[in-house]
């Protein structure tokens, strides 16, 4: 591109561009070859909008020696103009990074320009940002290439919101991973038992995967409500979920106490399992099945979660005879996932179940 006599050396902008900018300024402009009420030529209002830009823009010799720096470029990078220019480029970028500013000196000599780089630089308090740079060569009036104009964009948020997404969607992966294979578990013990008498394959399972639904549905609350991605869930709130539906509208019938504990998404569904299992065992023969049975559930934490499920004021519990059935496999399955622990009481007024949960949980 021809270059204009009386452009300055160093300049950031081509002739083109400030001729560009000029001319498109006079068409638009009643005032003539001057920009505004301020009478600014188009240098100078190049030059303004530089300086006012969002964006840090800095010009640099090609030996790296900055020799312009704007108001974004302080705020990106903690340096005052006044301390920036005259110094080497080198005092943003870190150690390991330095041997990109030989790449982009390369580039630039070649008259190469660099587009929306992504890489790390350095504030001057020590703290590393995470910027595209868009870098372009300057050229003095004999269109020798002098220097380079950089256009530096902060991105750590954007960088932060696909670290989020990346990580979201792993848990997704992994609770969807996990949930394919208890649905998978459930359907050969459901088929093992389903030639058993009184069985009813289609409906126990449904109630089952309902369960695992219900689990499911308030995970996905809990994070649009603002969880930030964090992989973990109240207990008390999965409780309410999986129980509600048996909760009577005073609140009495099922009570919690207790610490509400954050559960390790991880193993959410196999919880949510277990206390389906649990409340339907209580409807069919516990507290819940007669009027006044109430059940108490207690939580806390004890070198891990510790759960007590306490039937109250219902028939009483018996130990069951004969071989284990459906829900008791599947409590044995899901306890054994959980590296965990589960024993029962029985008591004349009501079944009391006792689980503990090491706080270390392997994902599977």
């Amino acid at each position: 591109m021809t270059q204009d006599a009386n452009e300055p050396t160093g300049s950031p902008f081509t002739a083109y561009e400030r001729r560009k900018a000029s001319s498109d300024s006079v068409m638009n402009n009643p005032l003539g070859g001057h920009f505004g009420i301020l009478g600014l030529s188009a240098e100078a209002w190049l030059a303004a909008i530089v300086e006012n830009s969002d964006d840090a823009i800095v010009s640099k010799t090609v030996n790296g020696i900055i020799t312009s720096w704007n108001r974004s470029a302080e705020r990106l990078f903690g340096f005052s103009a006044a301390e920036a220019v005259g110094r080497h480029i080198s005092i943003i970028i870190p150690d390991d990074r330095l041997h990109e500013e030989d790449t982009i000196i390369n580039h630039i000599r070649n008259g190469r320009r660099i587009e929306h780089f992504e890489t790390i630089r350095q504030h001057k308090d020590g703290t590393l940002l995470d910027i595209s740079l868009t870098i372009s060569p300057v050229r003095d009036k004999n269109g020798e290439i002098v220097g380079a104009s950089k256009i530096a964009r902060d991105i750590s948020e954007r960088k932060r919101m696909v670290e989020r997404q990346r990580l979201m969607l792993r848990e997704m992966h992994h609770r969807i991973k996990n949930l394919f294979a208890i649905v998978s578990a459930l359907i050969s013990v459901s088929e093992r038992s389903a030639e058993a008498p009184g069985s009813s394959f289609a409906n126990d399972l449904r109630a089952r995967v309902a369960a695992l639904a219900a689990a499911q549905n308030f995970v996905l609350k809990e994070s649009e409500g603002g969880s930030d991605g964090h992989a973990s869930t109240s207990l008390f709130g999965l409780i309410d979920a999986i129980l509600s539906a048996h909760q009577d509208k005073n609140g009495a019938r099922i009570v919690v106490s207790g610490e509400d504990v954050s559960v390790n998404n991880a193993v959410l569904t196999s919880l949510a399992l277990l206390l389906h299992e649990f409340a339907t065992n209580a409807i069919k023969y516990g507290s819940l099945s007669v009027n006044g049975g109430r059940v108490e559930i207690e939580v806390s934490r004890n070198n891990g979660l510790a759960l007590t499920w306490t039937e109250v004021d219902g028939p009483p519990a018996r130990v069951p005879e004969g071989a284990a059935g459906f829900g008791s496999e599947l409590e044995r399955m899901t306890i054994a996932s959980l590296r965990g622990s589960l024993r029962r009481e029985w008591r004349p007024d009501g079944v009391r179940i006792l689980v503990e949960i090491p706080d270390q949980l392997p994902r599977r």
